[in-house]
């Protein structure tokens, strides 16, 4: 297959396309993937993010991954929902940090109108800052997505996690459905889908191969691909999983960038457990976001010092924030 045909976006991909993605030789997989990426993007340069849990813990899902779920028992204290004035103060310290996209993630099936209303003031308030914003509140609908997108939410996040065929075994309280719904009304809504998958769950290759044509299969392609490598917690049911190979999570990025040509693809979690060299492959391989910061959620994540030894290291830069007049920015956040 030539460049030309890599770089154009396509939504059409077969299952067996994918596969043979996959079962290219390793260095011919990374060199078609440096090459779709460096068509549409400053190979270089890396966006930076930072997740911050708005309300921990006691979610009633059961997915055997996540230690927030209610179903297991992880060690993980149930927390209330942030006030407003203490996310919008995270918000500042991250971008003066250097991130220029805020996430907010809470453990909730879907929000509460009542959670909503402060939900939103979070979202005009991180704005105003001058950062991008993106949520991941659960299962959202057409109303809740247009409230979420009038109040200036720029990106909301809900993984499809794995394959349709595997997904059953990792959770029962949501169907895939319900996830392609809700990626659904926040299109329809008019933001931007921040929408992934996590790898090492037990997964055969078919399934990871499946997830990315899920997320192929999306149109538009999501802007954000958070590619997850597991974190294994004690309590939860994949604690005892056997480990993905580096290689093959390599593999699964640069598929990815293949066949999302313009979306961001992001490594996400699982960095706290990767060597620089697996992390170095990642950025060769197309991933061009991460999170920045101690935790993701609740696991945890390669410290901001790190992260900036390892930009230093390779050469890499943080990405041009979208909302960079600080000036204009800062006059219009709330006293």
């Amino acid at each position: 297959m030539t460049l030309a045909t890599d770089t154009v976006v396509r939504h059409d991909w077969r299952l067996d396309e994918i596969q043979a993605l996959f079962a290219l030789p390793f260095n011919d997989l990374l060199f078609r993937a440096q090459q779709v990426h460096r068509a549409h993007f400053d190979a270089n340069a890396v966006q930076v993010a930072t997740l911050l849990s708005i309300k921990t813990g006691a979610c009633p899902e059961d997915c055997k991954y996540c230690p927030q779920s209610g179903h297991y028992n992880t060690g993980l204290g149930k927390e209330k929902l942030l006030e407003v004035d203490k996310v919008v103060e995270q918000a500042r310290a991250a971008k003066q940090a250097g991130a220029s996209r805020f996430c907010m993630g809470a453990a909730w099936k879907s929000p509460r109108d009542k959670d909503l209303d402060v939900v939103l003031e979070m979202v005009k308030r991180v704005k105003a800052l001058g950062l991008e914003t993106c949520m991941t509140l659960g299962m959202v609908d057409g109303d809740q997505a247009g409230r979420l997108s009038e109040a200036g939410l720029d990106y909301y996040n809900h993984n499809l996690d794995t394959s349709p065929e595997y997904y059953g075994e990792i959770i029962t309280t949501r169907s895939y459905a319900d996830r392609l719904d809700t990626l659904g009304h926040v299109r329809d809504a008019g933001m931007k889908v921040c929408s992934g998958g996590i790898l090492g769950m037990g997964e055969a290759p078919a399934d990871r191969a499946g997830l990315l044509q899920q997320l192929a299969r999306l149109s538009p392609h999501p802007e954000s691909v958070p590619i997850n490598m597991l974190v294994k917690v004690p309590g939860t049911p994949l604690e005892n999983v056997d480990d993905l190979d580096p290689i093959e999570f390599i593999r699964a990025i640069a598929v990815a960038r293949i066949l999302m040509p313009r979306s961001h693809v992001r490594l996400s979690a699982g960095r706290e457990q990767m060597s620089e060299s697996t992390q170095a492959l990642a950025f060769l391989a197309g991933a061009n976001s991460i999170f920045h910061g101690d935790t993701l959620l609740t696991t945890e994540n390669p410290a901001v010092e790190r992260d900036r030894a390892l930009f230093d290291k390779l050469g890499l830069h943080p990405e041009q924030p979208l909302y960079h007049d600080a000036t204009a920015a800062h006059a219009a956040e709330p006293a």
